[in-house]
């Protein structure tokens, strides 16, 4: 009853109104004198006028007595929105419920998932735009895995803006992060920007008063090492000592990877290192080796001279009782000859270094006892075999790594096929090693195997390993074709080769391609090279710096010939030359054209091909993530894997099965 009452009181209300409204007001008449003389005419009819343009805005847009209607204003609508509303609708529409909000983990999980997933531009939208528009503040822990992410693909720009917006959150900087940062910097691809980004770093822990402890300092020697300054890593390592930081083996594999840096003189840092962990009684591990065979193949020993006094230090350091100091006083000034240019001579214990000389047979600088047995000549020591016969050879390294107790695995073999000799013997010798320590093989060994066998020009055995790679159960990758195509010295080779890649649906990038243009060139083969030049085209792949190096010295070449010609007009096979020459350069031009690199220097050239190793980091994965948050997903709970009990002799006698039904399978 109330409702009707209301209803009907309502109804009475506006009939009223409109009454008011629409109902004519009495005319009031004023004599012209009144009006002329200014009285109240004038004010009154500017009421009235004032009255009907107010009135005349509203409209009663129902006429019906029992409905109430709306009076709207006939107002034009702005041409510019205000931004203040603006701003509201976008703070409404971009609002994200409380209920529909990611916890603190949640959004952790979806950084981690995008880093699992080398999605890094996505891992940083999650703080930097999804949490931004969700009206939440990011930790310092979704700051340190993203820093973490950034350091290990070498993004160290980002890395460092992320560290500068954790501090202006006013969020704790921790122990991880300077370890992350100083990671970054070890990983980044351009090495005076990490060592500069090294000693700023370190310059604010000292200024912040922060301590380091020792994975900080693996950190600072990683960073200083990867970027060049080796002095600064082996002094941090002094610092460690003075501080009483534990230094173990992780510590040693840093300095390692430090020496890796130093081509022209890192063999010689690695022995002295190597022998510091025997005197401190640092146990080496798989790693440690590894990292020692990679100084073998990639760095060089330095002078003669040097490397001799080193060799005489480290004998002599090792006569004498094992000490408890990480560098000793001959180890120094070599360290020092070699980083500052100080020259020392120790001369300690000489007669037992000659008697050890004359004793012994193959050098051994390995050992925790080295000697180097009835070596004539140290300047003969030039390539990985050589310095790898220093160490005592193959065998010698495996049994170092028995008495270490550290068993090789498939990983310790490819490097030592690295810095063997290059001969099938010594390949032989691998591995019948393999099958005795019962190793599986993967498809890095076998590329290596490859690219071993076709440097020495032995392309028929190169391309008996694809055979090894059937038995073994594994399936060629892009880098087996890439190391085959070093084999194909003629334009039949380089067809066979990428059919065999059509017919398992393996493109041909540039590297492939890169190395097929090496060989003809080395061939002088003007249409081989044009075919290649041709598929570059057809495939729309962009050239590198590589494969725009190996046609500028062509050309080089080339253009040398081309004047031994003009000189002598009547040399044998001139014609012909002069012939694929003009055809091959017009051929040439047109690429070049094609390619936008017409009329350019070959440096002008490298910066267009040339892409920044950052960009990759700038540009959001096509697919593989759904942005569309679903709340019902939230409270899934996550699946629980349990490990059942294996039975072991069900899976050996399946392995027996499996090899007999291979070797049946080979046989026929």
């Amino acid at each position: 009853m109330s409702s009707i009452v209301l209803n009907a009181l309502r109804r009475k209300a506006l009939c009223r109104f409109r009454t008011f409204i629409v109902q004519p007001r009495p005319t009031v008449l004023v004599s012209r004198e009144f009006r002329e003389n200014g009285g109240l005419g004038n004010s009154y009819v500017g009421q009235r006028k004032h009255m009907r343009e107010e009135f005349s805005l509203l409209e009663a847009t129902h006429h019906d007595a029992d409905r109430f209607g709306t009076l709207l204003p006939q107002v034009d609508e702005p041409e510019t929105p205000d931004e203040g509303d603006l701003r509201e609708e976008e703070f409404l529409q971009k609002r994200t419920l409380q209920r529909q909000r990611f916890s603190v983990r949640q959004y952790a999980d979806m950084i981690k998932d995008h880093l699992t997933n080398n999605r890094i531009q996505e891992a940083i939208g999650v703080v930097e735009v999804v949490m931004k528009n969700d009206r939440v503040k990011p930790s310092n822990y979704h700051f340190n895995l993203l820093i973490g992410g950034c350091s290990r693909v070498g993004y160290s720009k980002k890395a460092f803006q992320l560290y500068n917006k954790m501090k202006q959150h006013g969020l704790k900087v921790t122990g991880g992060t300077y370890t992350s940062l100083f990671n970054a910097c070890a990983m980044s691809p351009f090495p005076a920007d990490g060592l500069k980004r090294s000693n700023q770093l370190r310059e604010v822990m000292l200024e912040t008063g922060y301590d380091p402890n020792a994975t900080n300092y693996n950190a600072m020697i990683k960073a200083y090492g990867r970027c060049g300054d080796l002095k600064t890593a082996f002094q941090l390592v002094d610092e460690m000592m003075s501080r009483q930081l534990p230094i173990a083996t992780d510590t040693f594999n840093f300095l390692l990877q430090a020496c890796i840096s130093d081509h022209e003189h890192g063999f010689r840092h690695a022995l002295l290192v190597w022998h510091r962990m025997h005197r401190m009684q640092v146990t080496p591990n798989r790693y440690s080796f590894n990292l020692l065979l990679r100084c073998v193949r990639d760095c060089h020993m330095g002078p003669i001279e040097t490397m001799e006094e080193c060799i005489e230090q480290i004998l002599s350091n090792s006569i004498e009782s094992p000490g408890s100091e990480m560098i000793t006083r001959s180890e120094k000034s070599t360290m020092d000859d070699t980083l500052d240019n100080k020259v020392a001579e120790p001369m300690a214990i000489q007669t037992n270094i000659i008697k050890r000389l004359q004793s012994e047979g193959v050098p051994d600088l390995l050992s925790p006892n080295p000697h180097l047995g009835n070596l004539v000549k140290l300047a003969e020591v030039r390539k990985p075999e050589d310095r790898l016969l220093l160490l005592g050879g193959f065998a010698k390294v495996l049994s170092e790594m028995v008495k270490c107790g550290v068993e090789p695995d498939i990983r310790t073999m490819t490097e030592l096929l690295d810095v063997i000799p290059p001969t099938y013997v010594a390949e032989k010798h691998i591995l019948t090693m393999i099958k005795q320590l019962k190793l599986r093989c993967d498809i890095d060994f076998f590329n290596i195997l490859i690219k071993k066998r076709s440097m020495r020009f032995d392309y028929e055995c190169a391309k008996d390993v694809l055979h090894m790679i059937e038995a073994a159960n594994l399936e060629p990758d892009i880098v087996t074709y890439g190391v085959l195509a070093l084999g194909c010295q003629t334009q039949d080779e380089a067809r066979s080769l990428l059919k065999m890649m059509h017919e398992v649906d393996v493109r041909v990038n540039i590297q492939i391609l890169g190395a097929m243009l090496r060989q003809g060139c080395a061939r002088r083969n003007f249409r081989y090279i044009t075919e290649i030049l041709n598929i570059v085209k057809r495939e729309r792949l962009m050239p590198n710096e590589q494969f725009l190096r190996h046609l500028e010295e062509f050309t080089k070449v080339c253009e040398k010939q081309d004047r031994e010609y003009d000189s002598k007009p009547n040399k044998k096979d001139r014609e012909e030359f002069k012939t694929e020459y003009n055809r091959y350069r017009i051929h040439l031009e047109a690429w070049r054209e094609h390619k936008g690199l017409h009329g350019l220097a070959l440096n002008q050239a490298l910066g267009i091909v040339r892409s920044h190793p950052w960009a990759q980091f700038k540009e959001p994965q096509a697919a593989g993530y759904e942005e569309v948050k679903n709340p019902k997903l939230r409270h899934k709970k996550k699946k629980l894997h349990y490990i059942q009990k294996i039975d072991l002799d069900a899976i050996s006698n399946g392995e027996e099965k499996n090899n007999a039904e291979t070797k049946k399978r080979l046989i026929s």
